[in-house]
């Protein structure tokens, strides 16, 4: 009776789960569909403690299990409640290195009893624990390095001599390694550990040349490595919630990893071996004709504040300034004043999916005012004002008229086809991928240099004197 229910219960957080990712594709519905799913995975971990493996006697294993999940609900819940916004991609790439350190554990804690034992758990069960420990432990470290490049501990790219060569060698090496512990020949303790520091290593040098301005994309894919995993140790352990999320994670992850780098014209494998994003991008300056043209805050106010229609084209330096709610305010004053004001995404804005989505509604952006890229670029030609705060890349014209750059063929927001560009930048430097920007150099664009939050509210003020 209690094994049937615990199979039901399961089956329906399953469904639950589905909806609540379902409810996550639309920014008005999403919040609900995280807290439901929330709500999910809290009856799926109670449920699990009855399951006939688990024996409910206060034993020091069980002591362990309660004081594991009481460690990790306090720290994330304290970190969850303190994170900034602008630090939240660091923060969802230390959740993904962490589900994929838990899968990789549960697959060291089979492979040490494989070792301990001699005995053989089924070769398709051993295959799936190897495959979700080396998964789990590359995306375990992988995550690891994105984080700290995200933080600002790390440079943005690192590329050893034969930095290739010395992956594909790590590769190698583990794919003998788990295959000897796979099929079920002789293996020791100190094999496991070795396996697991190969999977460790091949995560962190795999990741070390990754530029900056592929970190969507790396985040996405960790995401999906590490769901898959955790569906692979569902199947070791015969745990179905563990299959279903772990599946409905790597599912969505893998879609989502492919529709990032689509938004960025480039494969996967592009992104993991080719370092774009590094300090490069000299290679375009020298095609660059005209000067950056600077603009008073005073002046941009009365150009936004006559304009019949202003898209708001926010970038990671919005975030960091932490403009939102200034730009949100501007927002009401132009609005107030018969301005048409709206606000354009790209997919990959920010440092990770969604980024600049989840800032504007933090600031009460109405969600209708925020458009994809498909549905905006059209619009640019009837803009009298594209105002461009933090963003570079994503608006760069270059991507339409230089093969030779780095993000030739990249769908970019049309803001040079304004009537007028207006761009909020601290200084005249390059941005995070390290590629000049021409759409500073037009003839339509002028500078507006300083802090993006102080730079909105000199805008404020200049529209509220009129």
């Amino acid at each position: 009776m209690v094994s049937l229910a615990v199979d039901i219960t399961y089956f329906v957080t399953a469904f639950i789960f589905i909806y609540g990712l379902k409810q996550m594709s639309s920014p008005v519905t999403a919040r609900g569909g995280i807290v439901i799913a929330g709500i999910a995975m809290v009856a799926a971990t109670l449920i699990t403690f009855g399951v006939p493996q688990i024996h409910l006697a206060l034993d020091i294993n069980m002591i362990l299990m309660l004081a594991a999940i009481a460690a990790g609900s306090a720290v994330a819940y304290i970190s969850a409640k303190r994170v900034a916004m602008t630090d939240m991609p660091q923060m969802i790439a230390m959740y993904n290195g962490m589900g994929g350190g838990a899968a990789a554990a549960i697959a060291a804690v089979e492979l040490v009893k494989l070792s301990s034992s001699g005995e053989s758990h089924g070769l398709v069960v051993q295959v799936l624990a190897v495959l979700g420990a080396v998964i789990g432990a590359v995306s375990f470290s992988g995550s690891g390095v994105a984080f700290a490049k995200l933080q600002g501990l790390m440079k943005k790219t690192m590329r050893l001599p034969f930095h290739q060569f010395i992956n594909l060698g790590l590769f190698a090496a583990v794919c003998v390694t788990g295959f000897w512990i796979a099929t079920g020949h002789p293996v020791s303790f100190d094999h496991v550990i070795l396996f697991f520091i190969l999977a460790i290593v091949l995560g962190v040098m795999v990741t070390l040349p990754i530029g900056g301005a592929d970190m969507p994309v790396v985040i996405s894919l960790f995401n999906a490595l590490t769901g898959l995993a955790v569906a692979f140790e569902g199947f070791v352990l015969n745990n179905a919630a563990m299959i279903i999320a772990g599946t409905v994670v790597g599912s969505s992850g893998t879609l989502l990893t492919q529709l990032m780098a689509k938004a960025m014209n480039r494969s996967l494998a592009n992104v993991l071996f080719s370092s774009f994003g590094s300090d490069g991008g000299a290679a375009v300056e020298e095609d660059i004709e005209g000067s950056m043209k600077e603009i008073q805050a005073q002046d941009a106010a009365i150009m936004m504040a006559y304009a019949s229609n202003v898209i708001i084209i926010p970038g990671y330096g919005m975030a960091v300034a932490q403009a939102q709610h200034k730009l949100k305010e501007l927002e009401d004053i132009l609005e107030s004043r018969g301005v048409n004001v709206k606000y354009a995404i790209h997919p990959v804005a920010g440092r990770m999916p969604g980024h600049m989505n989840v800032l504007l509604a933090e600031a009460g952006v109405e969600y209708d005012k925020i458009y994809d890229l498909e549905d905006i670029n059209p619009q640019f030609p009837q803009a009298d004002v594209a105002l461009v705060i933090g963003a570079n890349d994503v608006v760069n014209p270059v991507a339409r008229s230089n093969p030779d750059s780095p993000i030739y063929g990249m769908p970019i927001l049309d803001a040079d086809k304004a009537q007028n560009t207006i761009v909020i930048k601290r200084g005249q430097g390059a941005g995070f991928s390290g590629i000049e920007n021409h759409l500073f150099y037009a003839d339509n664009t002028r500078m507006l240099y300083g802090d993006g939050q102080k730079a909105v509210g000199e805008l404020i003020s200049g529209v509220k004197q009129l």
